[in-house]
């Protein structure tokens, strides 16, 4: 089950969509015998304007209330909306707290993590390189990352830049996310992908933070400097966004940011974590003010210029707003397919509009959403410091559905409130390791389990005893995390799932040998891909 973590899988600009229906192993050596597949480069012709000034009114007159009746309904902390028409901010505003319990107001200059908002600011950073000459979005990326390798040779040769901002690789959803979720770093996560296994290339759709990543890296190789510096540089310093970064320790210096909130038990909120996204940066790094993001905004509507300079040239801005790939069949025979560009989807309404967005999510506490009418120059960007939850995709949807209709024909906040908690749910384990056996099978002696086990991709496992209890260690060294083992039934213990991708409680199997003692424990919470078995040393 594909993890929810990174909701903007499936942002909810394209709710209709369903994954891609996967080829068969038979059909993947005749996939990859197909020529490069070369890059739509069409433009997206709009449709002359169908909103009127009075429809624009309308639905920003309305936004106090959609936002005040969300926060109402969901007990959301704080928030920050903001509405760019005709390249004028015509709404600026922010609700609520930075940190529940705590005195400080959101404001417009309140720093929050984009989570996957960050791509189409990535893509966007990449669009200024290629402008300048620097790289094509059809180079390959070992050609600028020598360092690039899927498990596949030929997709490790030929996977474009194109590829990995469009998540058409093969490579699954969630590859490596597992290992950033254990505090490993950018370097050691893209060095081992290669062992994750592929879906076939160019034809199935799979959305890969690391895939993206490895994409940014490459942009950021051929640009001869680090991620976060070609950011800066590129884009943030160009386009005044001052509070923009793409460095963690950077979001954590302003006094003035939204802490980022989970939902307790009992309904309520907290804010009970941080979440560094610094391994993935230019998928889901990326940290920014409502103030910044009206500004990429209006950069994106005003077609690479703004205050009248161009930051990004308009051909190169072109690409990542032309769907690229189709994430699947329509959901339905009245529904109409959705894409993926580069970093954004792509949707069409009952008029032909365009519609341009992302959703970012993290489920530690943070739920962004930007979404654009090219055709209407007209834009909404909605960050809160809440878990998602529907919030940010049911106010963008609500202040477009009032100025298209002229008032709310679903109740958006029901609706994709809805979808989450179905998505959430989808994604419990399979064991439900908190209900121990009535009569569970005794354990072996705690000697049996103990000692040093290998993994060529998570890395070294160590099972230690202490106080008459089993504890396992994982993870990076120097920085490891110790999990507390409960015993389940018979060879089968569980521990507490940590981070992003974090489900509650998962299975240690440990199957022995002649002599009594294990020499292998499977993690099925790591073994998704097939990746979770550890062999004693």
């Amino acid at each position: 089950m594909p993890p929810l973590r990174r909701l903007a899988l499936l942002t909810l600009a394209a709710l209709a969509l369903a994954g891609a229906s996967p080829a068969t192993a038979e059909d993947a050596p005749k996939q990859a015998e197909r020529p490069t597949m070369q890059l739509l480069n069409a433009p997206v012709v709009p449709v002359p304007p169908l909103l009127t000034q009075d429809d624009i009114d309308r639905a920003t007159d309305a936004l106090d209330g959609i936002v005040t009746e969300a926060m109402q309904r969901t007990g959301l902390p704080g928030l920050a909306v903001g509405v760019v028409y005709k390249d004028k901010v015509i709404y600026a505003e922010s609700f609520g707290v930075r940190e529940i319990g705590k005195p400080g107001k959101i404001d417009a200059d309140t720093v929050f993590l984009l989570a996957s908002v960050s791509k189409p600011i990535a893509s966007t950073i990449v669009a200024k390189l290629v402008g300048e000459g620097k790289l094509d979005w059809t180079d390959t990326a070992k050609s600028h990352n020598p360092a690039f390798a899927l498990s596949d040779p030929y997709v490790t040769e030929h996977a474009t830049i194109a590829d990995l901002l469009s998540h058409r690789s093969g490579l699954h959803t969630g590859a490596g996310d597992l290992l950033e979720d254990l505090g490993f770093g950018r370097n050691y996560i893209l060095s081992h992908i290669d062992q994750q296994p592929l879906d076939p290339f160019r034809v199935t759709y799979r959305y890969s933070n690391f895939g993206y990543t490895a994409g940014g890296i490459a942009a950021a190789e051929a640009a001869g400097m680090s991620w976060e510096d070609l950011a800066e540089t590129a884009l943030f310093e160009p386009a005044g966004m001052a509070t923009a970064s793409y460095r963690h320790s950077d979001y954590l210096s302003h006094e003035d940011r939204a802490h980022i909130h989970a939902r307790t038990e009992d309904g309520g909120w907290a804010a009970l974590y941080d979440r560094n996204a610094d391994a993935e940066a230019p998928a889901g790094g990326a940290s920014a003010s409502l103030n910044d993001m009206l500004r990429f905004l209006r950069l994106q509507l005003g077609q690479g210029t703004l205050d009248g300079t161009e930051i990004v040239s308009a051909d190169a801005l072109a690409a990542p707003h032309v769907p690229q790939v189709i994430p699947g069949p329509p959901s339905s025979p009245a529904a109409r397919a959705g894409f993926y560009g580069f970093g954004w989807n792509i949707s069409y309404d009952d008029e032909g509009r365009a519609r341009i967005g992302h959703s970012g999510a993290f489920e530690l506490g943070t739920a962004t959403n930007i979404t654009f009418l090219p055709g209407e120059d007209l834009g909404i960007v909605v960050l809160t410091n809440g878990m998602p939850i529907g919030v940010a995709e049911a106010i963008s949807a609500a202040f477009l559905d009032v100025a298209q209709n002229g008032h709310q024909t679903v109740d958006w906040v029901g609706f994709l409130g809805g979808i989450f908690d179905h998505m959430r749910q989808a994604e419990a384990p399979e064991v439900d390791y908190s209900k121990t056996p009535a009569e569970p099978k005794p354990a072996q002696k705690l000697a049996a389990y103990t000692g040093s086990y290998g993994n060529g991709y998570y890395g070294p496992l160590t099972i230690a005893e202490k106080d008459g209890a089993l504890a396992m260690t994982l993870g990076p060294q120097g920085s490891p995390t110790t999990f507390a083992l409960t015993h389940f039934d018979g060879d089968t213990f569980s521990f507490q799932t940590i981070g992003e991708n974090a489900n509650g409680l998962a299975g240690a199997i440990f199957q022995l040998g002649a002599d009594g003692k294990a020499e292998k424990v499977v993690l099925d919470y790591y073994d998704r891909t097939g990746l979770g078995s550890f062999v004693r040393e």
